[in-house]
């Protein structure tokens, strides 16, 4: 394998000229890796983590990262830390679905009618400055201690930053892609899906990382609260009852689990589809 040549335009030779390669080595290549690097990162969080534990010497506080992958791991083969956390993951899904698709129509609405902007622009000024979290006490009155419940303050959390970002995407197109689509005689949902959608993407998957982030903390907080959801508790009520019998290691190892999931979505799911549309289409690089 020959090692790998750039463009450094600020190294000149000895006869002053300047020399537009340069030759990486193996470990300068390797490094180069955004994966490598963030992996890099993970471990000296790790360390810090067990390190910091060991010096603090009490466990009811922090755990070292120890005991906490071997509650994790414990739990992950007893089944309850999987069970937990597909409970959490079928809310979530289902709210943010529904709240993706209010947003749409919202923002829909909102690129065709003055009327429609109008009423956006009013409901996020009145709306999303709400805590999701501070809704809850409303549906579980509305709703019961159930589902409902849930999915009410995931859909608030989801659709005005989705809502938020897509009109804001959708304000940005040029004219001149305007104007095309146009001269195609473009008109109301065709317009918008071959034209404002593809032009907008970046933005609109910006507010769709946003929105998904807002759901996975607002369920979390929200199971933290009430916990039990039709007889199932979700990865907050799995926090919330390790919390009480003191089983601290546990705890930690449902925090963690929450961030795993975080990373896996960003990293998987996000990152899949920026790789396959604005990446793929030059808009981002």
């Amino acid at each position: 394998m020959q090692p790998t040549i750039i463009m450094r335009p600020d190294i000149p030779d000895a006869t002053g000229k300047v020399d537009l390669q340069v030759r990486l080595s193996g470990l300068e290549l390797f490094w180069s890796h955004g994966a490598v690097r963030k992996t890099f990162i993970l471990l000296a969080l790790a360390v810090i983590w067990e390190v910091y534990a060991r010096m603090l010497g009490n466990p009811l506080l922090f755990p070292t990262l120890t005991d906490t992958l071997i509650s994790l791991w414990s739990s992950v083969l007893n089944g309850v830390l999987f069970e937990r956390t597909w409970a959490s993951l079928k809310i979530l899904v289902l709210g943010y679905g529904v709240g993706v698709l209010l947003a749409s129509a919202l923002t829909i609405l909102a690129i065709n009618t003055r009327l429609g902007t109008d009423l956006l622009e009013t409901l996020t000024a009145t709306f999303n400055p709400l805590p999701a979290i501070a809704l809850l006490p409303l549906a579980l009155i509305w709703f019961g201690l159930g589902i409902g419940s849930l999915v009410f303050v995931l859909v608030h959390s989801v659709m005005w930053a989705v809502a938020l970002n897509t009109h804001s995407g959708f304000r940005s197109v040029s004219p001149t892609i305007r104007m095309v689509g146009r001269n195609y005689e473009l008109k109301g949902l065709r317009y918008v899906f071959k034209i404002l959608v593809p032009a907008a993407f970046p933005t609109i998957l910006t507010g769709l990382k946003i929105g998904w982030a807002f759901a996975w903390r607002t369920l979390i907080a929200a199971e933290l609260v009430f916990g039990v959801s039709s007889g199932q508790g979700g990865l907050g009520w799995y926090i919330f009852e390790n919390r009480n019998i003191l089983d601290i290691p546990a705890v930690f190892a449902g925090l963690l689990m929450v961030i795993v999931i975080g990373l896996v979505i960003e990293n998987l799911i996000f990152k899949t589809i920026e790789r396959s549309t604005i990446q793929k289409w030059g808009v981002q690089y």
